[in-house]
């Protein structure tokens, strides 16, 4: 069954699949409401006790099948949606998902409910959590540092005979966590060593006559500040003054140093593809030069010929520009002379 439906997609063109594609969207939309609407009229029901669950989570997870992220989900977004039923007609139309209606349940009240959520309207998790600390801000957490202990080393494992060599990978460093604590503050936890440490005393040190607190975040921000100064030095050749530029030769590949910093400037340093719908890309991290008349093509290296790409949208334009034209394919350009990536120094 499985493969039958894969070879009949294979025969769809682009759009006959992106139609079939936001269908599928569309009605599973339409089910995860129904669904919530109907665990909100279970619940008022007692069903799930009198089926011998103790919760309405336990009956998600055991008769539904629903994940426990996805049960904690359905149950909480089906009591806000009893409360407010306009959740529903959101969560169907696609404004609002299942993660935002549980991060702003709590914060929502008979006079609030309809401008919170219109205002979460087709927002990420990082954004409604920008909103919750609007609806409810918390105080600034206090700096602190505090030694962690030592890593559990696991005992050698008895020796074995048969010659071969196991290699076990370190597990991954735990990632810092920044969160929304109210309207442009956040919270800012992460792990450093030993000698980041220490640098950080030294700075505070030195920063006495100006930051006699020794304020923490005081000292980032500066720190910060400084690094981004010295990396636009070193990535685009920034100065305070910067003198003349020589210009690129006709023909050159060579991308002087002020079309660079205009480019990153103007694009925000992010790609700056846009689709068919008029949605931008926005991907931030490896983007890279893209002449949006290749070089390849006699593209120059101007402002208005230059724009920040990911890698991804660099390759796929690449590509389409070669197939579009029937010239070489981009592949052979790229070996050739790949752009240097945006985020790399010159």
């Amino acid at each position: 069954m499985a493969l039958e439906v894969l070879t009949s997609l294979r025969h769809l063109n682009d759009d006959e699949l992106v139609a079939r594609v936001k269908g599928l969207a569309a009605r599973e939309r339409g089910a995860t409401a129904l669904l919530v609407a109907h665990l909100a009229e279970l619940d008022t029901r007692d069903v799930h006790l009198r089926a011998g669950f103790s919760s309405l989570f336990a009956y998600c997870r055991s008769e539904l099948l629903l994940s426990e992220a996805e049960a904690y989900n359905h149950m909480e977004v089906a009591r806000a949606a009893r409360r407010y039923p306009v959740i529903l007609e959101m969560l169907a139309t696609g404004t609002l998902n299942l993660n935002a209606v549980r991060l702003l349940a709590p914060h929502l009240t008979p006079e609030n409910h309809r401008p919170v959520l219109d205002s979460a309207r087709g927002k990420g998790r990082s954004e409604v959590e920008e909103i919750v600390a609007r609806l409810a801000p918390r105080p600034d957490v206090v700096a602190s540092l505090r030694k962690l202990p030592p890593p559990r080393v696991a005992p050698p494992p008895a020796p074995i005979r048969v010659e071969t060599v196991r290699i076990t990978a370190p597990p991954p460093p735990p990632r810092p966590v920044v969160a929304p604590l109210a309207p442009d503050r956040y919270r800012l936890q992460l792990t450093i060593g030993g000698e980041t440490l220490e640098k950080l005393r030294l700075a505070k040190d030195l920063l006495r006559h100006a930051i006699p607190a020794g304020d923490d975040a005081a000292i980032l921000d500066r720190a910060l500040t400084a690094l981004l100064i010295e990396l636009a030095r070193k990535k685009f050749a920034a100065t305070d003054a910067p003198g003349p530029s020589r210009g690129s030769a006709p023909g050159s590949r060579h991308i002087p140093a002020e079309v660079r910093r205009a480019v990153w400037l103007r694009d925000l340093g992010r790609c700056a593809f846009v689709g068919t719908d008029g949605r931008r890309c926005a991907e931030r991290a490896f983007v890279e030069f893209h002449h949006l008349k290749p070089w390849g093509a006699g593209g120059e290296a101007t402002v208005s010929n230059i724009q920040l790409r990911c890698r991804r949208h660099n390759d796929y334009e690449a590509r389409a520009f070669f197939e579009r034209t029937d010239m070489a394919p981009a592949a052979a350009v790229r070996r050739n002379g790949a752009p240097r990536p945006a985020s790399q120094p010159p």
